[in-house]
């Protein structure tokens, strides 16, 4: 009998079209890369549902990747979308011995994987990787998992899918930083305030723009960066320029993902103004990028050095300017966990 090749299949709605594509799910393609450092001689092949747009087969990083083109279309193109999937999913199980299927979020990718797995007789786990953990999930409701297959980005998404689903998942495994990425510490910190992330509303910028207005009473210098981009942009500009913080503010629009960790270098805080936040790889970013991370959301019941927790506009606001008044703070780099230790917890699943 022909011996096949022990195969590890990543579902994810989408992933990078190409290695330059570093803004695409950051943390999720630094977890794959890190799976395949700490696991050189496993073979693992990405199935994106929806994203690259075009359906496509090739190479990221020595992986293989398998782009349906979904192009995020829904009603009967979706069903298409899923049909395509189930049918690569039959095709891979025919060329490779499958050591099992993950799935990035508790989504689609999570409903095809883990009825695939079902009829064939699978180790499958999905990552639960944030709102995926909110009540209304259809997926959830749908294939009613058991929460041995299920892997919590966090304690508090841990709690949400207790308290929402009655849920309690087998693993929190929070995402890694790839530290690699960073370059020299520059010797001056000349951002004050650092904001990173989809510009939407569930993010909350009018506050830290906000925030900025109140800190300008004291510093009529500061410097505040939002970068990313997403439909809240525009509105965001008029406010701070409806604030008199033109001067004061810039929006550099989506970055690559090593410009943004080099801005975090540069910032003596990052403020993170969301109001749901399964882990947010960028606080981790963050805390080791030596800056200070101001944020309503505690993902870890675990307390870091330079992670403030503040429970509402005023006490984040006062929390800020203390923290840019306190002149002997420190900048030392903190680090929550690697890349490389969550790729070996994850993949313990699998082979343990």
């Amino acid at each position: 009998m022909e011996n096949k090749t022990e195969t590890l299949v990543i579902l994810s709605p989408g992933f990078p079209a190409n290695e330059a594509d570093t803004s695409c799910m950051p943390a999720q393609q630094i977890f794959v890369k890190a799976l395949k450092e700490v696991c050189p001689g496993l073979n693992i092949i990405v199935l994106a549902f929806q994203y690259p747009y075009t359906a496509s087969e090739y190479q990221w990083h020595g992986i293989k990747v398998i782009a349906i083109g979904g192009k995020n279309k829904g009603m009967l193109f979706r069903f298409f979308t899923w049909t395509k999937a189930w049918l690569t999913l039959r095709k891979l199980k025919k060329e490779y011995q499958l050591m099992g299927l993950l799935s990035f979020w508790f989504g689609e990718c999570a409903f095809i994987g883990s009825y695939f797995a079902k009829t064939y007789r699978l180790n499958h786990y999905s990552w639960v990787l944030g709102q995926d953990a909110k009540k209304g999930n259809k997926y959830l409701k749908w294939i009613k998992p058991k929460g041995d297959s299920l892997i919590a980005l966090s304690d508090f998404i841990a709690k949400e899918m207790k308290k929402n689903y009655g849920i309690s998942t087998l693993q929190v495994i929070p995402v890694g930083i790839d530290t690699s990425l960073y370059g020299p510490v520059p010797s001056v910190r000349d951002i004050d305030i650092l904001g990173a992330g989809s510009l939407i509303p569930l993010k909350q910028y009018d506050l830290f723009i906000e925030a900025i207005g109140f800190i300008k009473g004291f510093f009529p210098d500061i410097k505040a960066v939002i970068c990313g981009k997403g439909p809240e942009l525009e509105r965001l500009k008029a406010m701070a320029a409806s604030q008199d913080l033109e001067d004061n503010m810039s929006f550099p629009g989506e970055l690559p993902h090593k410009e943004v960790l080099a801005l975090m270098q540069r910032s003596k805080i990052f403020l993170h103004a969301s109001n749901y936040e399964g882990f947010g790889s960028v606080l981790s970013e963050a805390l080791y990028a030596g800056a200070h991370v101001v944020s309503f959301c505690k993902p870890m019941d675990k307390d870091y050095r330079h992670h403030h927790i503040v429970k509402n506009n005023k006490d984040m606001n006062d929390r800020v300017l203390a923290i840019l008044k306190y002149n002997k703070r420190d900048h030392d780099p903190v680090l929550m966990c690697s890349a490389q230790q969550i790729a070996k917890n994850v993949i313990s699943l699998f082979v343990g």
